[in-house]
């Protein structure tokens, strides 16, 4: 289980700092979600600031793939690490590629189950990210570069060119390397597991 600390008061910033002080942590050391409550007749309007330690989290990160690993009967290495928000679990295994999957269907499947079980804990939107002995690593700096090649092509020729469907992530990349060409752009179409990407010219 992850504590979570709830404070409440009726200034919004001298209440964040009271809290920080009395748990003896500092804003980096902590995920926070602020509410406030309107008042009722002469109530003055309340707030509320609910804290969760960044060490919890990863103490129970690890925890859980201990878990993980002893119910399907693999030996798992964790190293997890907070950088900018974001939690960053590096997994090694004797059999990496039974854990990465199919074009990497399970280690995704793993970083769902492991985002959704934080969120479940904190109630909170904690961004996790999961890799296996660099693999996703690799596949993103393969895909940057097939897409800077893509994007060569488009310019040449000035015909667009529709991508197979990626995740979220996948084409966040796509967006940010066509980005760095000013005559193209990029533009995702249709739903989810079925959204593509199309790089055009642009004059």
């Amino acid at each position: 289980m992850i504590t979570s600390y709830k404070y409440e008061g009726k200034n919004n910033e001298e209440l964040l700092i009271d809290a920080l002080t009395e748990l003896k942590v500092t804003r980096d050391d902590v995920y926070f979600k602020q509410t406030t409550e309107e008042g009722k007749l002469f109530k003055a309007k309340k707030y509320i600031i609910e804290i969760i330690k960044k060490e919890d989290v990863i103490n129970y990160i690890k925890k859980y793939i201990n878990e993980f690993a002893n119910k399907f009967g693999v030996k798992i290495n964790s190293e997890v690490r907070e950088s900018d928000g974001i939690i960053n679990v590096m997994l090694v295994t004797e059999n990496n590629a039974l854990l990465i999957g199919k074009d990497g269907k399970n280690i995704d499947a793993i970083q769902i189950l492991l985002r959704q079980a934080v969120c479940n804990q904190t109630n909170q939107n904690i961004k996790v990210l999961v890799d296996i002995s660099g693999y996703k690593n690799k596949k993103n700096k393969n895909l940057e570069f097939e897409i800077k090649k893509i994007c060569k092509e488009v310019l040449n020729t000035k015909v667009e060119v529709k991508l197979d469907p990626m995740n979220s992530y996948q084409r966040r990349i796509v967006h940010t390397v066509v980005s760095e060409f000013p005559n193209l752009k990029s533009e995702s179409i249709g739903e989810a597991p079925n959204r593509y990407t199309v790089i055009s010219y642009k004059e």
